[in-house]
């Protein structure tokens, strides 16, 4: 992945998640994924969940608990020796806003394996 193919995928991917297109969003995961996030553990009772159905379940649930959403591209970071990709963003839901981090490791065949979310204060 060069550096324009990271800011592109990074712009798909916030328009996909404003668009509230879980569909979209989870086409770039692999069946095995293994997501970890705070947020599912507030809304699943496990901060990790393994497999594409458990996260669609997951965002599902999640996305039925909020009224608005938008994500705002800050920056991202691509390591090709790691093959991941960091997108920076501000999260804005329902009006609270915060800095996040969602770290997305790359298998061969292209699809994300493993991501990793972190939040920062609000602001």
């Amino acid at each position: 992945m060069t550096r324009e193919e990271a800011d592109t995928y990074a712009a798909a991917w916030a328009a996909a998640w404003n668009a509230r297109d879980l569909e979209r969003v989870l086409a770039i995961f692999s069946e095995d994924i293994v997501f970890v996030s705070p947020t599912a553990l507030a809304v699943v009772g496990t901060a990790t969940v393994q497999g594409k159905a458990a996260l669609r379940a997951y965002w599902t649930q999640a996305l039925s608990r909020i009224g608005s959403l938008q994500f705002t591209l800050g920056r991202v970071v691509w390591d090709a020796t790691a093959r991941e990709l960091a997108i920076v963003y501000l999260s804005d839901i329902d009006g609270r806003a915060r800095h996040v981090s969602e770290n997305l490791t790359f298998g061969r065949a292209g699809l994300v394996v493993r991501a990793e979310v972190f939040h920062g204060v609000p602001v």
